[in-house]
């Protein structure tokens, strides 16, 4: 009271006073006047503070940005280092106008309209290249749009052309992440937990977007991997003939993975926790807030540690010498983290470590799966976050707990399956929204996506040149190597490749003379560094 009591300049009783000049002796209309101006002080005071921490948890979001960057461009070859992180750069920009102009209307146009709440829409009916009513909010959203494109980058490293890449971006970001959002979070989506009439009576919960951003993200990355095909020699020798085992692409930096880890880690507690104040200022969202920070914290923990030494114990009994892996710890964890995100703010302490326990042996299983079937995930983002966001969706649909429930959302009429089956009684309600949710995300995903990376691939615009991948997509794209070395590219795929766009230089360029084609091929050539 005392911030708002200090905020509030002059002196209330004389202003009051002067407003009601015939109060006379009647002191209860001054005293009317001075309450009214001290709760209108308070609830000022409420929604800028509530507005800045949307801010400031809408800039831990952003800030995951970094962590997925570091992550990328540890785990891709150096050669590549260049094209990942400025397509990283790219999400950024490309979300933020993409979102402005047609996403944000898309996903919560009309939101805040009368009525909203009471009919379902398939997707929102204004506020295109708007903000809407609230910049922060729209900020807010916006860092969650620009993670689920995010998602997809990672995956098709080393191999996407820069004009593929540009171009399902802005779709992902201004059309189809909006419509999944539309239809989970916004009051008059079909799905929405906040629809005044929910799908069979509860709606899905997908408290911070475990469905929204990671399976969304995750599925869109599957489909496009799947087209574009693995990078040159993963699966298949020169000939085409398929190796026995996938080769192995290590990547250049694992103290880069690391930090991109523990970015990303941080960034979560915008994520998930920062998600209790979509519930409102007036809402219990200081209470939610630190029970999603529990259940993220825990169920990340589990999962690194689960995949950490499940893993060795495997190794172990293959081998007979048992190794850690960080990188099973690494992606262990972050798939802890994508499980919890959807429950967070609803699951007990104990069952969030059931549901990261069970995300890292989930992300060893799916993560050796796509290997078995060769599909070529460069950073291992359709096993973290794709497969885990599918099981967060379903594990709050088993272990909601109904207390938890009812400080979120102030109901607890549709607890987990788990509960359920506790007390007696089989109320499958919430499970199976949350099983609609999950079919929803996917068919949608499979309608719009896999035709459009069909189109992208049938224009020539999907995947990179044979020799572009063999020399690196920094010297493809960048014109040299920030690395210096080439990252031990050979001299002979180098000089292939000046020689390949010599001769592309000449057909564009008939009067082009031989001596300045190769002296742009010297120069070339002395711009990448000393090859190995």
């Amino acid at each position: 009271m005392l911030s708002s009591i200090s905020s509030i300049p002059g002196n209330v009783f004389l202003d009051c006073a002067a407003q009601n000049p015939d109060a006379g002796a009647n002191s209860t209309l001054i005293l009317r006047c001075i309450s009214d101006t001290y709760q209108n002080a308070e609830e000022n005071s409420a929604a800028n503070v509530h507005s800045f921490l949307l801010v400031v948890c809408g800039a831990l979001i952003f800030f995951m940005q970094a962590g997925f960057a570091m992550l990328c461009a540890g785990s891709v070859r150096l050669k590549n280092v260049q094209n990942t992180m400025l397509k990283n750069l790219l999400d950024a920009c490309g979300a933020a106008l993409a979102f402005f102009l047609l996403g944000y209307g898309i996903a919560f146009g009309g939101n805040d309209d009368e009525g909203a709440a009471d009919q379902k829409t398939f997707i929102g009916t204004s506020d295109y290249a708007s903000v809407g009513t609230s910049s922060a909010f729209w900020f807010y959203q916006y860092t969650f749009s620009a993670t689920s494109v995010t998602i997809v980058a990672g995956t098709l490293a080393e191999r996407c052309q820069m004009a593929a890449y540009l171009c399902y971006s802005a779709v992902v970001a201004g059309f189809i992440y909006p419509v999944v959002a539309h239809a989970l979070w916004s009051h008059s989506g079909f799905l929405s937990h906040s629809n005044n009439n929910p799908f069979l009576n509860s709606g899905v919960i997908d408290f911070a977007g475990g469905a929204v951003v990671h399976l969304t993200g995750g599925l869109v990355a599957l489909i496009a991997t799947c087209i574009l095909g693995p990078r040159r020699g993963r699966f298949y020798d020169a000939q085409g003939e398929p190796l026995e085992s996938p080769k192995e692409f290590p990547g250049h930096s694992v103290a880069l993975q690391l930090l991109g880890t523990m970015v990303l880690w941080f960034g979560w507690y915008g994520f998930s926790p920062g998600s209790a104040l979509l519930l409102g200022p007036n809402s219990n969202f200081g209470i939610v807030a630190a029970n999603a920070a529990v259940s993220t914290a825990l169920s990340g923990a589990a999962g690194g540690v689960t995949a950490l030494f499940s893993n060795m114990w495997i190794e172990e009994r293959r081998s007979g010498e048992p190794h850690f892996s960080i990188g099973m710890a690494m992606n262990g964890a972050l798939s802890g983290l994508v499980a919890s995100t959807s429950g967070c703010a609803v699951l007990e302490p104990g069952l969030a470590i059931v549901t990261g326990l069970i995300a890292g042996w989930l992300y060893m299983w799916s993560s050796s799966f796509l290997l078995r079937i060769r599909i070529d995930d460069a950073v291992n983002a359709i096993p973290v976050h794709m497969f885990n966001g599918a099981w967060g969706l379903l594990a709050t649909g088993l272990f909601a707990s109904p207390e938890k429930m009812e400080v979120t959302f102030g109901n607890s009429n549709h607890p987990g399956l788990f509960y359920s089956f506790r007390n007696g009684g089989v109320d499958a309600a919430l499970f199976a929204n949350q099983l609609v949710g999950l079919l929803f995300v996917t068919g949608w995903c499979l309608f719009t996506m896999l035709p459009f990376f069909i189109w992208l691939n049938y224009m020539g615009w999907l995947r990179a040149d044979s020799l572009e991948e063999l020399v690196g997509l920094d010297l493809s794209y960048h014109g040299s190597s920030g690395a210096g070395n080439m990252g031990a590219v050979k001299k002979e795929y180098v000089d292939a490749y000046n020689r390949h766009k010599s001769a592309l230089r000449r057909r564009k360029t008939p009067n082009l003379s031989s001596s300045d084609d190769l002296e742009g091929s010297d120069a070339a050539t002395m711009a990448t560094g000393p090859k190995s």
